[in-house]
C-alpha cells in the first residue's frame, strides 16, 4: 500500500472544539424550539443535522459558523479528531429532529416534545461537559462490530 493509498483510507479529521461550539448553538435552537413549539426552529435544526450527518459536520451551517467566525480567533493548534463519531451523532440528532418535525406538523405534542428534550440533553452534555453521547454510541457500535 502506498502512502497516498494509506492517507486516502484514513478518516477525515476535524477540530475537536467545533462540535462543542455547534452543540452550544444547537442547545439554544432546541431550547427556543421547545419553549415556543416553533416548527421553523425545529426545521432549522433538522437542516443542520441532515447536512452534518449525511454530508459533513464541516459543511453544515453551524460548522461553517465555527470555521469562519470562531476558529480563526482561537489560539493554538489542535489535535484532529476522527469525524465519524460527530457525524454519527448528527445522524442521531437527525432522527430526533425528524420525529419532532412530524410531531410539529401533526400537532402531536409528545411527538414534538420528547425528541426535542432528548436532543437538548445530548447537546447540553456536549456543550457543558464536552461529552458527545452520539460519539460514545458510535464507539460502542464499532467495538461491538469489531470495525474500530
Amino acid at each position: 500500500m502506498t502512502i497516498k493509498e494509506k492517507s486516502a483510507s484514513l478518516p477525515e479529521l476535524i477540530d475537536p472544539r467545533g462540535p462543542r461550539v455547534t452543540a452550544s448553538i444547537t442547545l439554544i435552537v432546541l431550547g427556543a424550539a421547545f419553549l415556543t413549539h416553533s416548527t421553523f426552529l425545529i426545521l432549522l435544526q433538522l437542516i443542520q443535522f441532515t447536512i452534518g450527518g449525511f454530508v459533513s459536520p464541516k459543511k453544515a451551517p453551524y460548522g461553517i459558523i465555527y470555521r469562519k467566525l470562531i476558529q480563526p480567533r482561537l489560539a493554538g493548534d489542535f489535535i484532529g479528531e476522527d469525524i465519524r463519531g460527530p457525524q454519527f451523532a448528527q445522524k442521531v440528532g437527525f432522527l430526533f429532529a425528524a420525529l419532532a418535525t412530524i410531531g410539529s406538523f401533526t400537532n402531536v405534542g409528545l411527538l414534538f416534545n420528547i425528541p426535542v428534550i432528548f436532543a437538548f440533553v445530548a447537546a447540553f452534555l456536549n456543550a457543558a461537559f464536552d461529552y458527545c453521547l452520539g460519539c460514545q454510541i458510535y464507539l460502542l457500535i464499532q467495538r461491538a462490530t469489531k470495525r474500530l
